[in-house]
Formats: C-alpha cells, structure tokens, sequence
C-alpha cells in the first residue's frame, strides 16, 4: 500500500513515519516535504521517497504523477497558532490543507476510496462561541469543508483525528527527531515537564501517546477501521467522519 505523509519532521508527523516505517504493509512512503527529513535519511528504506515540496497551495500534473497510485495520505502538516500570524495559520491550516485535499480527490485508487486523514486537534469546532480560540474556529472550519469535499466525490473518503495532549515519553524511536529549537521544541518541552504526569494519569481521555497515535493514522489511511468509526467520540461529518482524542483511544482500548 502506498501512502503520502506531510508533516514528517513534525512531532506528530515523525510518530506517522515511525509507525509506517514498522508497518510491512506499507510498500511506499511518499514524503511532501520542504525540507529534508532526518528519520527517512537515518532509516535507508527503498520504500521511502522525499519529494521537495517547496508550495503546498500548489500541485502540478508531474507531482501528482508521482503519487498517481497512492491509497491514501496523512496530513500531519501544521502550526502552533502562536508561532506566526492570524493570516499564516488560516493559509497553513485551512488552505494548504484544502488545496492538497482538492489535488489529491484526482487520485482513484482501483478497488477503495482514496483515504485522506487529515490531523485535527481536540478543541476543534463546528459551532464556535464568542470566546472560541483561533485554533477551534480554523480547525472546525477546516473539517467542515474537507467533509463537504468528501461528500461530494464519492471516491475520495476524508476523516479528521483530533489528538489532544501529544505525548513521546514512551517513544523512543521518535526521540532524536522531535523539534528541539524554536518555539514549538521550547513550549514542548515545557508542556511534558508541567503537565504531562497530570493528563497521564488523571486525564486520560485528553492522552495522545504517539506510538498509538502513528499507528492509529497510519492505520485509518489503510482503512483498517472501516465499520468500527462509531459510538462515543467519533461522529458523521459530510462523507467522512470526526474521530475525537477519546473516540481514538476507545477504538484502541487505551
């Protein structure tokens, strides 16, 4: 099975990668990316391509050639809503998001949907109040449109995930190649020393271990959990569905 990964150098996408890579199902990774992705260098798999993707608003016909017989894609690019402005996260989480979505429905695998998983965030919203952060509005918009897309092409099946507390203790794989400069490594790490031992263990609904989380994206874009996105934490959105933190780890049993 073919899979596209955006994100890869990413928290949660290094934790995509990671799962794929161990996952003997998968016989080609093609990596969008603008820069280079240490993980897929250091891991010397034939199975992983990294396409230099310098426009993610923008997918020509010799990109999309590339990917022409791919199953399905994780999108697991994105940004913290603190690190740039109102305008560059709206471009960053809804429009890149959209443009991709729209180039990828050309794609028509022979015997399934093509699966685009598209990596939300717990607090995303359809129904946005006053006092709604950013984030929700955006987030919620974005689901919104890409299952109205979904509706409309009955070939191309989009599913959003809403991670909560992204969490790599556990991880050890993954470790050398979480972001460690800047301002996301720096509220990362501040994140996990504070408030990881309380959501662990008292929150567990809002626990987003990454071995879990990478194998549960990567497995939904394989469509291993047809028929079982239903009950508590998952709901109907246009022709996919909304798979919140909770629904996640009830369908794993965490």
């Amino acid at each position: 099975m073919h899979l596209i990964l955006t994100g890869a150098t990413g928290l949660v996408g290094s934790s995509v990668l990671d799962a794929m890579l161990k996952n003997a199902a998968v016989s080609k990774i093609s990596i969008l990316s603008r820069n280079p992705v240490r993980m897929a260098e250091d891991a010397k798999d034939p199975r992983v391509h990294v396409i230099a993707h310098k426009d993610f608003e923008s997918y020509k016909p010799e990109l999309l050639d590339q990917l022409k017989d791919a199953d399905g894609c994780v999108w697991a690019l994105g940004t913290s809503q603190t690190n740039v402005t109102k305008e560059e996260y709206v471009k960053i989480t809804k429009d890149y998001t959209l443009a991709a979505a729209n180039a990828f429905s050309t794609i028509k695998p022979s015997n399934h949907p093509f699966r685009f998983i598209h990596v939300s965030g717990e607090g995303a919203t359809q129904t946005p109040g006053r006092f709604s952060p950013i984030f929700a509005r955006v987030k919620g918009n974005t689901e919104t449109l890409l299952g109205e897309l979904s509706e409309q092409k009955p070939n191309f099946r989009v599913d959003s995930v809403r991670p909560a507390f992204v969490d790599p203790a556990t991880h050890d794989s993954i470790k050398p190649y979480i972001p460690s400069s800047g301002v996301t490594g720096v509220v990362s790490r501040a994140g996990l020393a504070l408030l990881a031992p309380g959501v662990r263990y008292l929150m567990k609904s809002m626990h987003s271990p990454t071995q879990h989380l990478g194998s549960f994206l990567t497995e939904m874009a394989m469509g291993r959990y047809e028929g079982r996105l239903q009950g508590p934490g998952v709901f109907k959105l246009g022709g996919g569905y909304v798979v919140e933190n909770f629904g996640m780890r009830r369908i794993l049993g965490l």
